[in-house]
């Protein structure tokens, strides 16, 4: 089912490559940095064999992803500043608590082009999802106007089901026998559920264009593979709260051993870094620059379906280091559907259909 030539480009992971170049740009409104620490990259959509060319063909990847991610101080209390709660220009002490929970299917058809492009394998798709945001906000503000100071204690929960934003996506891929190259091409079209009002949402209120390139090793005689991707996120201005997010850069990674010719684990991560300041920020929040890091476990599973082949996987994230965005966890359950391979040269440890 994949395997990989030193003579020519060929169909090297095409399973597994599909499940993360389909879905570049999936958003979840809960995987924050940025405005209210939200980001339009989602952190994780790629790893292991991102890079390695696909099966010319239309595929369809589905992704069940689930975070729960939480925050404190300013990065919670800049959500009550973006639904009118805070006025920006209070001077404030803050013991405030955010929590998100996020459940979002993805759908994502990808069409990869037999014909070459600038030598290399030209794919282009279009992702969106459907989910529900559950999002709650409480503890104690102090504000401070002069001379009077006022305090206050309570919650604020909010949640919302519905679409997402979508997702246009274009990429090309190279192949030079364990070695493969990729520059891809995504952005955000904001027609999701968004309210500025609203705590909880599944768009992001603005438009985004981002992009990268990545690179995958793969030796088909060990079944050892690294990929590693990164890009630059430019933010739109979001006009509901005239408020526009900074340039944001991230790396995601992914490294596997196929034990098997169908199955493989290994582990995963990503950086996420925000390299410019927002602007409409509101003043004590600061320059609001936001960063985070995660790593976690993946494994997968490669199977026949007649004429074509599946791919079942799941990985998870834990956070650590953040700033100004909430940390927590997330995992993936991917399923792909994608046009057969050809077959696997003798002593591979990849599989062969």
């Amino acid at each position: 089912m994949i395997w990989v030539s030193t003579r020519k480009n060929c169909a090297l992971g095409a399973i597994v490559t599909t499940c993360f170049a389909a879905t570049s740009a999936l958003y979840p409104t809960a995987a924050p940095a940025d405005e209210n620490g939200i980001s339009f990259w989602l952190p994780g959509i790629y790893g292991s064999l991102a890079a390695a060319p696909l099966n010319p063909g239309l595929s369809l990847a589905t992704v069940y992803y689930h975070t729960s991610v939480s925050a404190d101080g300013a990065t919670a209390a800049s959500r009550e500043i973006a639904i009118g709660r805070l006025n920006p220009t209070t001077s404030v002490n803050l013991n405030v608590n955010l929590h998100v929970d996020v459940d979002l299917a993805l759908i994502n058809p990808n069409y990869v082009f037999a014909t070459p492009v600038l030598g290399g394998q030209f794919a282009l798709g279009f992702a969106t999802f459907i989910g529900h945001n559950s999002t709650s906000l409480d503890g104690i503000l102090t504000a401070m106007a002069g001379p009077v100071v006022t305090t206050s204690a309570g919650s604020i929960d909010s949640s919302v089901s519905g679409f997402g934003d979508l997702f246009p996506q274009a990429s090309l891929r190279w192949n030079q026998g364990v070695n493969s190259f990729m520059a891809y091409l995504t952005g955000d079209i904001p027609v999701g559920a968004y309210d500025s009002t609203r705590l909880a949402n599944l768009g992001i209120g603005h438009g985004a264009v981002d992009g990268g390139v990545g690179y995958t090793y793969l030796d088909p005689q060990t079944g050892r593979e690294l990929s590693i991707v990164t890009g630059l996120t430019y933010n739109f201005k979001n006009y509901s709260t005239d408020y526009q997010s900074g340039i944001d850069w991230h790396l995601d990674w992914g490294a596997s051993q196929f034990l098997s010719k169908q199955f493989f684990v290994g582990a995963v991560g990503y950086l996420y870094d925000q390299i410019t300041a927002d602007s409409g920020a509101a003043a004590f929040l600061g320059s609001n620059e936001s960063r985070v890091a995660a790593v976690g476990p993946q494994i997968g599973y490669i199977f026949p379906l007649g004429e074509y082949q599946g791919f079942l996987g799941a990985k998870s994230y834990f956070e650590f280091g953040a700033s100004r965005r909430p940390e927590g966890w997330n995992s993936w359950l991917t399923f792909v559907i994608s046009p057969g391979a050809q077959p696997a040269p003798p002593n591979s440890m990849l599989p062969r259909k």
